[in-house]
């Protein structure tokens, strides 16, 4: 080992008790039970629904309330505490007004402190005190250690624990002393979020989802298909933000570009105006209480035509410069006959309808207007300048990946693309060959430098993120093409159709599933693939655990867009030492609904894998590193004090 680095070590642990103590301390916390893991995927900026599955554990705050409380509180009191741990300053405010006399609030208080101590102490069982320490309220750690560590003589210092809470009272202290120690709960009872993908689209808040996860305490994103969008627009390519306004446009979504990033559209409107009309194809989707006004409304359709056609004629110009995507068959634009207002695809002609090719040059259909051109450059150049985007993004790469290889399971968005016989996939870029792992991580390569060199907006790896959103091969697509513009122009279905890669249904075969954890290095027998992107139809039997449990597909439809579809609101997964289960939302309506009735969303909880000895801390990823820095530890004894 680096002599030097041992030397540098040695000025952090200066003596011999010092590198011992440290080493004692690692090897006992390897063999505390593993924390619990918690899995959500394809949020979609559905920020409140989210916010209470984080805010309850997805159940596990309620579990452990009932485990410590259920022979001293009735269903109703456990649901009202249960309610407190997640909403604390909600709920201090409703019960206040509920009190007549500062004597009972006094004595509410006095019994809601105890509990909270209580609670804390359950959930903190497993790990220790120094981690504690750290998930408790800055300003209150003093006086809750002394609660949480009442000793054996507590009746010598009983009038001392009294005096304290009656001096939290009467100081003004315990709202902020209740809420702290609830919001301690919400982060002892999940150790690690992992977010599996699609943050971003469709719902109207995944800003506010991004603001919460950058102040999660433990957090990593496996990027999904919508995410990269983002991503990729931020990183200059234009094609990338002609989607994503597209889409806001076309879910009634543009406040998110507008007000909440600060991106001017105001150039964008002005060209919609001057050559786009009403379209039936183009207007937003809207949800029966929308009160958009009728005006607003009719500037939304003419964008999204206007950003419709400029997205198209860029994804052609992509797919003629780089012939290795094998995309020929998406060059719509060139085997449109404008003057029939017809097109063939395949050997079938079909008639085009809501059509909006005014700014079209039908010898040259992928060219751009001049004003076209100046439209993206200045959203380009509002994207690149927005603080909060960038701070989004900045941790988005910082956190993400494609993959996630975490306590034996892999963790993706989309697929491994397959073939039919279930082999990986092979794409050749630039004369070399890829498939699997290693066409996953050369994308993750082309993203990452295009992220990190924004100014080559037009270079392979910005046109590579693009090919991510939509290629045949790409690990977050998983499907042979995208129909968007079949299913603006073109009345037939059969047209809309969008075939899924085998991976969709290969991996309801656990033969299958167990390949492709030998293609990552994981253990076939113990691993899981962990999966979201497409919804389970559970409304129809669709069964999220799939392949003997070696595949569990966690999309159930946190998006309102598609819970019609699914019949329940999302699924996540809890995986603690003793196994993994999966837990169904049902749709959650308002944080006031549960304030008010104390009411939960969770329906029947699925054992997925349970571990036959309970796993501990030495067997994860986290004890991986602990492990590592023992053997230091263990080498710096030797090199400076054992001689």
């Amino acid at each position: 080992m680096n002599t030097k680095y041992l030397d540098l070590l040695a000025q952090k642990y200066d003596s011999e008790e010092k590198v011992a103590n440290e080493i004692i301390n690692l090897k006992a916390i390897l063999n505390l039970p593993k924390g619990t893991e918690h899995f959500v995927s394809d949020l979609h900026g559905e920020y409140q629904a989210f916010q209470h599955v984080l805010r309850n554990g997805s159940g596990r705050v309620k579990e452990k309330i009932t485990d410590l409380f259920n022979d001293e509180l009735s269903e109703k009191e456990i649901n009202e505490f249960a309610t407190m741990v997640y909403y604390p300053e909600e709920k201090i405010k409703l019960m206040k007004n509920a009190f007549d006399n500062k004597s009972d609030l006094n004595q509410w208080y006095t019994r809601t402190i105890e509990r909270m101590i209580k609670l804390v102490s359950y959930a903190s069982s497993k790990y220790t005190r120094s981690k504690l320490r750290k998930a408790l309220p800055e300003q209150f750690v003093y006086i809750i250690e002394e609660l949480l560590y009442k000793t054996d003589d507590f009746i010598n210092k009983e009038s001392y624990y009294t005096k304290i809470v009656q001096q939290i009272n009467s100081l003004g202290q315990a709202d902020k002393l209740i809420t702290g120690l609830a919001y301690t709960t919400q982060r002892l009872v999940v150790d690690h979020l992992h977010v599996v993908g699609d943050i971003y689209d469709r719902g109207p808040d995944p800003d506010k989802i991004m603001d919460t996860l950058i102040n999660y305490h433990s957090v990593d994103i496996q990027w999904g298909n919508h995410d990269v969008l983002w991503i990729g627009a931020f990183s200059g390519s234009k094609v990338c933000l002609a989607n994503i306004i597209r889409i806001c446009a076309r879910y009634n979504n543009l406040e998110i570009i507008e007000d909440v990033y600060g991106i001017n559209l105001r150039p964008l409107l002005n060209l919609a105006e001057k050559y786009y009309e009403d379209n039936p194809a183009f207007r937003p989707k809207v949800s029966a209480d929308d009160n958009t006004p009728q005006h607003e409304i009719e500037q939304i359709t003419k964008i999204h035509q206007a950003i419709a056609m400029i997205q198209f004629k860029l994804e052609s110009s992509i797919i003629k410069r780089r012939p290795y995507f094998n995309m020929s068959e998406r060059l719509l634009l060139d085997k449109v006959d404008y003057k029939q207002s017809e097109i063939v695809i395949g050997d079938k002609k079909h008639l085009l309808e809501h059509t909006c090719f005014t700014t079209i040059d039908t010898d040259k259909p992928d060219l751009l207007l001049e004003e076209e051109e100046r439209v993206l450059d200045k959203l380009l150049f509002s994207i690149r300048h927005s603080e909060k985007l960038s701070r989004h993004m900045n941790f988005l790469m910082k956190k993400g990946s494609l993959y996630l290889k975490y306590n034996g399971n892999l963790l993706i968005h989309g697929c491994i693309p397959l073939d039919e016989q279930g082999n990986m996939e092979k794409m050749k870029i630039e004369n070399r060959t890829y498939a699997g792992r290693e066409l996953l991580d050369i994308f993750e390569h082309y993203l990452r430098h295009a992220f990190a060199h924004p100014e080559e907006s037009d270079d392979l790896a910005t046109d590579m993120v693009w090919y991510l959103w939509t290629g045949e091969y790409s690990s977050l697509f998983g499907k042979r093409e995208m129909t968007t513009f079949e299913r603006y122009f073109i009345k037939d279905k059969e047209t809309h159709r969008e075939r899924k890669n085998p991976y969709y249904y290969l991996r309801e075969n656990e033969e299958t599933c167990r390949k492709i954890l030998n293609e990552f290095d994981l253990h076939p027998d113990h691993g899981h693939i962990i999966n979201g992107h497409t919804p389970i139809k559970e409304i129809e039997g669709e069964n999220p655990i799939k392949a003997n449990g070696k595949m569990v597909v966690i999309d159930g439809g946190f998006s309102k867009a598609y819970q019609s579809k699914t019949g329940i609101a999302g699924y996540t997964l809890l995986y603690n030492s003793y196994g993994m289960q999966l837990v169904a939302h049902k749709h959650f309506n308002s944080k006031e609904e549960v304030l008010r009735d104390g009411t939960d969303v969770l329906s029947v909880k699925r054992l997925v894998d349970e571990e036959l000895e309970r796993k501990k801390v030495m067997e994860t990823n986290v004890g991986e590193k602990l492990l590592e820095e023992v053997y230091i530890l263990n080498r710096l004894l030797e090199y400076r004090y054992m001689n």
